[in-house]
């Protein structure tokens, strides 16, 4: 048969790259916030506390339980904030706390995250450098597998349809082995698939 050289098909490479960005700035983002902007929220959230034991000593208010502060937060613990957050050129919002425990779990979580993210890439890099390929009648796999076209019994496609994955059930040394042949990730494998069903045809024909 004609020379094929199957290599990753531009719709795979281009679903793993996204899964590449996606996972990548999900840990970003995480780092982000554990760097960054919880730090920087905890600071705010400490001048929060200050504000409110000031006011509870001066006797404005009375002492609460520190917990997430909702709708229910005292007026004047609110005025107070927001005329402190306009001076230091902070958002009006309610600063939450940020304790070190939750500060590190998020720091955790994003090198963990970017982790496999480097790895995910460099297993997409080694991916590019596979194919599938032929040389005359052999037909080589992505492991160096080399399956005589003639020596294949069978086209497995049950997966062909949800996953573009068909199977080629070959012989070797009297025992039936499979070849991956994966039509979705490898642009140009199908050819091969056809031409072996072909071939096997003509067998079943001549028997």
């Amino acid at each position: 048969m004609e020379k094929v050289d199957a290599r990753i098909s531009k719709e795979w490479r281009r679903r793993m790259l996204f899964m590449l960005f996606m996972v990548s700035g999900i840990a970003a983002w995480f780092l982000y916030d554990g760097y960054v902007v919880w730090p920087a929220e905890a600071e705010r959230h400490a001048e929060f506390v200050a504000i409110e034991a000031k006011l509870v000593e001066s006797g404005k208010i009375e002492a609460v339980e520190h917990k997430a502060h909702g709708e229910e937060l005292n007026h004047y613990l609110r005025i107070e904030w927001e005329r402190h957050a306009k001076q230091a050129g902070y958002k009006r919002k309610i600063p939450k706390e940020r304790t070190d425990a939750s500060i590190g779990e998020q720091r955790t979580i994003g090198w963990v995250m970017m982790s496999g993210s480097a790895l995910f890439g460099l297993w997409v890099l080694w991916n590019h450098q596979l194919r599938i390929e032929t040389e005359g009648d052999v037909v080589i796999g992505t492991g160096g597998q080399r399956v005589e076209l003639d020596s294949i019994v069978k086209i497995d496609r049950s997966k062909w349809e949800s996953k573009g994955i068909a199977y080629a059930i070959y012989e070797d040394s009297g025992k039936q082995q499979r070849l991956c042949l994966d039509g979705h990730k490898f642009a140009g494998c199908e050819v091969i698939i056809v031409e072996a069903e072909r071939r096997i045809q003509v067998r079943n024909a001549e028997a």
